[in-house]
């Protein structure tokens, strides 16, 4: 298998700061797109990958999964993408193609394991899959996606995780006219989880624990916003709701959340809290409630996606950062500090370091 070297943004150990490092991409096979990469978004994952706070972070890493970018060539083999198109990548890059889930379009939900953009195995080198904050990448065809031309590109980045994981749920759970729905927390799913359910003809409830973001709240389209610390606020919504989008990391009370639920209703978590998140039993059993949650979407459903947001006109609210400036955006992502997604300007990466 040919190899070529690139220059790319990671780290050698979960202590260290993010800094430029050399890796190998494999050449293009007939199958496979290479992509330059324009524009690299900042997800909260890349973080706990980098610094190793999920486990199992192979060394070096380097992060991003939402990767736009321009085709600069083709396997002999391939049909969906031409040189010269605008593509993008999201979090996975291959998966079995052969079980149930794979065959019904959820490679996501691969009964074997979906390879994902970085810290897997990448299986034509044998060495882990290396991500977004680099020069270029190569994947099947068939895990690319196309990009809607008249998206902002550096904007549409975020789509490819932050948009597909909200997106995934609320069509799922027929989120639609005459719904009224919940989301918590108002960060980098939950402005996306406002925008599309909006579109989708949503009646939108915003729970916040900032006063600082319930006019930004009604920017984004929320119908109604909810300061969730406020118990006398939260006791309005009770069975009042048809779904949640619970887009929140940190620890919660999500039995504050279950009981504004009307019969049948259900929260899906597509959040990553560092700890389980207690249930009463009560909670769920009285009016028949379900929490559940999701993952990304597939690749035929993330292009869907792609193609609603396009029809809307639905970008994600960005600030634009050089690749020098990562480990300051990791410090800030901590603090909540962005509206509302880091979006990484590639072309930085060309400059001496």
């Amino acid at each position: 298998m040919e190899v070529k070297q690139i220059k790319a943004f990671g780290t050698e150990t979960a202590e260290a700061p993010l800094n430029e490092l050399g890796i190998q991409r494999r050449k293009p096979t007939p199958h496979d797109v290479e992509i330059e990469i324009l524009y690299c978004g900042v997800c909260h994952s890349d973080l706990h990958q980098a610094r190793n706070e999920w486990g199992g972070t192979t060394y070096p890493v380097v992060p991003g999964h939402e990767i736009v970018g321009k085709v600069t060539s083709v396997g002999d083999h391939v049909t969906k993408f031409k040189v010269g198109d605008l593509a993008g990548v999201g979090c996975m890059v291959d998966s079995c193609r052969e079980c149930d889930h794979c065959k019904e379009g959820l490679e996501q939900y691969c009964l074997v394991g979906a390879v994902y953009t970085y810290n897997s195995e990448e299986k034509h080198l044998h060495q882990q899959t290396f991500g977004g904050y680099s020069e270029s990448i190569v994947v099947d065809e068939n895990y690319v996606l196309s990009i809607p031309e008249n998206l902002d590109l550096a904007a549409a980045a975020p789509l490819l995780c932050a948009g597909i994981t909200t997106y995934s749920p609320l069509k799922h759970w027929n989120v639609g006219p005459g719904k009224k729905v919940g989301v918590v927390g108002l960060g980098g799913l939950g402005h996306m989880g406002i925008k599309i359910a909006k579109a989708m003809g949503a009646h939108v409830v915003v729970f916040t624990t900032s006063t600082s973001k319930i006019e930004d709240a009604k920017r984004l389209g929320a119908d109604e916003v909810v300061l969730s610390t406020d118990p006398e606020q939260m006791r309005k919504y009770g069975n009042g709701l048809h779904f949640i989008l619970d887009a929140v990391s940190a620890q919660h009370d999500i039995n504050a959340y279950l009981q504004l639920l009307k019969l049948d209703g259900t929260i899906a978590l597509v959040g990553l809290p560092e700890h389980e998140l207690p249930i009463g039993a009560f909670n769920v059993v009285g009016m028949r409630r379900n929490f559940s949650g999701s993952s990304i979407g597939g690749i035929a459903e993330t292009q869907e996606m792609l193609d609603f947001c396009a029809e809307h006109n639905i970008v994600s609210d960005i600030e634009m950062i050089d690749i020098q400036q990562i480990n300051e955006a990791y410090d800030r992502l901590l603090k909540g500090d962005v509206k509302y997604r880091f979006v990484i300007d590639m072309a930085s990466l060309k400059e001496p370091a």
